[in-house]
């Protein structure tokens, strides 16, 4: 990832699939978004083991499983109109207000 310009191209409550890695071609909605390292964190995958050690009395340790951090490049943008994996493309409407359009099928997010 460029540090002088850390863009992502997908937002917070976008449907991804991951096109790489063990959940390759599973889909899931962003939860966090960290452009700075470039990284997305979606719903339900990329899960990984963490230990957690209890830090108050009667607290429970254990073994938990969290969503983990995973590249930004790794995901692609679904399309909510025709369901596609796509890139996204900028569009204007009559007031000049600026918005994401989907390539394939030319429908507004």
């Amino acid at each position: 990832m460029n540090k002088t310009n850390p863009k992502v191209h997908v937002k917070t409550g976008d449907t991804v699939m991951i096109m790489s890695g063990k959940d390759k071609g599973l889909s899931g909605k962003v939860l966090a978004v960290s452009p700075k390292e470039g990284k997305v964190i979606v719903e339900g995958r990329g899960i990984v083991h963490k230990h957690v050690k209890p830090r108050r009395q009667g607290q429970q340790g254990g073994i938990i499983k969290a969503e983990s951090a995973m590249y930004a490049s790794k995901v692609m943008p679904v399309c909510p109109k025709c369901h596609k994996t796509t890139r996204i493309g900028h569009g204007f409407d009559k007031d000049g207000n600026k918005h994401r359009v989907c390539k394939k099928c030319g429908a507004e997010y």
